[in-house]
């Protein structure tokens, strides 16, 4: 529910011109009428039957847009009073639609509302139909001012505690360092999402955990993979930690390979090691270690990494930054990066900001490829993701780039991944 962990961007503004999504009420949601008429007029076992409903169509309840508009749609999440465990107050956290307010210091809007007479707390949210985005709840006993309570300390402790939708019948999000996973939501129009599932009856590839340099590195080798069958292509692949044990990257991988979208290609998962402010903050020495030590013990190793056209660096946030200058720095080797929510804000400091937009503007132009794409409820990202584009069509560079209507969330990040990679790799 927040940016990754060690990643702390300079505070937002409170407004934005982008398109945002407003509007909350426990009693917007036309079924949540229903019930409250129902249990009002003491019709037996409506509250019963309701969440029969719940669990038959899977949560968030999605219903056609009060103000009639066919490109939005009325979410309304909700959550089951636990009698064992009584709640004062319950706070829906939708991933970077809550980020923002958290932001700007006033939870309340996501407090959600009991439905009276009931055990059904609920806040709905008029979302664009192509909205994606993870989503937790986190339950309380104590007082209101505690549970609004949004300095960092407080809210770390709630992401800890935070727990997903027992009625969402989409396959979860994993989460790390011991919190709860979340779940997903995605409405109908939102880009499709074929490769983020293990599926049955792929070929599957093999994964081998190694260590380059006293740095942890997960390899991924495509199916049928030999030491003396390539040249293969290569994706480098930051917080490799994230991608590999939580996420099982592999999965996308093998599903990429088994539809013919991506060529054979081995995945070197790079370990951040505890240091990813330091290094995914424009690090030329880490750069340079990328590319001098990483990738040729790759091509000794597993016949990849040899062709700079072939070989991609992809990160997110400031491991998207770190793609980006990658490329920049050290376009002998990495001809092809994937930039996800790009940091490119960096540095707020003295230095001023947007460093790396203003190298590409100026320096000599490099012959590389990006692909760039961020969500339009970046709003911390969003200006500075689409600076950056104009600069490198302005300077002639290929770079592709794409909105989504999403946020900060591996919910969205994941299928970016794989339609990057089948978009600068991929054999059709």
């Amino acid at each position: 529910m927040t940016h990754p962990p060690g990643e702390n961007p300079p505070p937002p503004p409170v407004s934005s011109t982008e398109p945002t999504d407003s509007g909350t009420s426990a009693v917007r949601s036309p079924l949540l009428r229903t019930l409250r008429a129902d249990v009002r007029a003491e019709r037996p076992a409506a509250e019963e039957a309701f969440w029969r409903y719940a669990a038959e169509t899977g949560t968030p309840l999605v219903e056609p847009d009060p103000e009639g508009d066919a490109d939005h749609r009325l979410v309304t999440f909700v959550r089951r009073e636990d009698p064992e465990r009584p709640a004062t107050h319950v706070l829906a956290l939708v991933h970077t639609v809550t980020d923002k307010d958290r932001h700007a210091g006033d939870l309340a809007p996501h407090l959600m509302r009991r439905v009276e007479g009931t055990g059904v707390w609920a806040i709905s949210h008029r979302l664009r139909a192509d909205h994606r985005a993870s989503y937790q709840f986190h339950a309380t006993d104590g007082s209101r001012e505690d549970a609004l309570c949004a300095d960092r300390t407080a809210w770390l402790q709630v992401l800890d505690r935070a727990e997903p939708d027992p009625l969402n019948t989409r396959p979860p999000l994993p989460s790390r360092d011991g919190r709860n996973p979340a779940s997903v939501f995605d409405l109908p129009d939102a880009p499709p999402q074929s490769h983020i599932c293990r599926r049955a009856g792929a070929d599957r590839g093999r994964t081998i955990d190694a260590e380059v340099d006293g740095r942890r590195v997960t390899v991924h080798l495509p199916p049928g993979h030999r030491p003396d069958g390539g040249p293969y292509a290569l994706a480098v692949l930051l917080d490799g930690e994230m991608w590999g044990p939580v996420l099982g990257v592999g999965d996308i991988l093998d599903n990429l390979h088994a539809d013919g979208d991506l060529p054979p290609t081995v995945a070197v998962l790079v370990d951040t090691m505890g240091r990813r402010m330091q290094d995914l903050a424009c690090s030329a020495p880490f750069v340079d270690w990328l590319a001098d030590t990483l990738l040729p013990w790759a091509g000794q190793g597993y016949g990849a990494g040899a062709d700079a056209a072939r070989t991609v660096i992809a990160g997110q946030s400031a491991g998207g930054l770190t793609a980006a200058f990658a490329a920049f720095r050290r376009p002998d080797r990495f001809g092809l990066a994937l930039s996800q929510s790009g940091s490119f804000w960096w540095p707020d400091d003295e230095r001023g900001c947007e460093w790396l937009t203003g190298q590409y503007a100026w320096a000599e132009r490099r012959p590389v490829t990006l692909r760039l794409e961020v969500g339009l409820q970046e709003w911390m990202l969003l200006g500075e993701n689409r600076r950056l584009r104009n600069v490198l069509r302005a300077r002639g560079y290929d770079v592709r780039y794409r909105e989504f209507n999403g946020g900060h969330d591996y919910a969205c990040w994941r299928g970016g991944l794989a339609d990057g990679l089948a978009d600068l790799l991929g054999a059709r």
